[in-house]
């Protein structure tokens, strides 16, 4: 992002954002990054969609049984503040991050997500 300090544009890091290292289906994240690039924007912004209404609900009905089997290392950046929800979300579900990850993909809006230009926005 970039902010105005003195009358001057300097880009800075979004420190409201944090590094997150997980497993994702491989499946799922093409049909993610299609999604994303048919809509200018971001894997991570569409998950922080999906994220987002997830943690609206109360009971999560995830079948362990049918987890993914190509699930492939994924880094990418979240929310400080989404991903802390997550976690907690997880735990209070006894599911792993990834689990709620990859259910979270049937709630992503696609008009609710930042587009990609999102990263380089303007602060005062």
């Amino acid at each position: 992002m970039w902010k105005i300090i003195d009358g001057k544009l300097q880009q800075t890091t979004d420190t409201d954002r944090v590094k997150f290292r997980t497993n994702i289906s491989k499946a799922i994240l093409d049909d993610l990054q299609r999604i994303a690039e048919d809509n200018d924007t971001h894997v991570n912004y569409l998950l922080e969609s999906g994220l987002l209404h997830v943690l609206k609900q109360d009971v999560i009905s995830f079948n362990k049984d049918l987890r993914p089997k190509d699930r492939v290392q994924y880094k990418t950046t979240y929310d400080k503040e989404l991903l802390s929800a997550i976690k907690e979300k997880a735990k209070e579900q006894k599911l792993y991050i990834n689990d709620l990850i990859e259910y979270s993909v049937q709630y992503i809006n696609v008009e609710e997500s930042k587009d990609r230009n999102y990263r380089y926005r303007i602060e005062e």
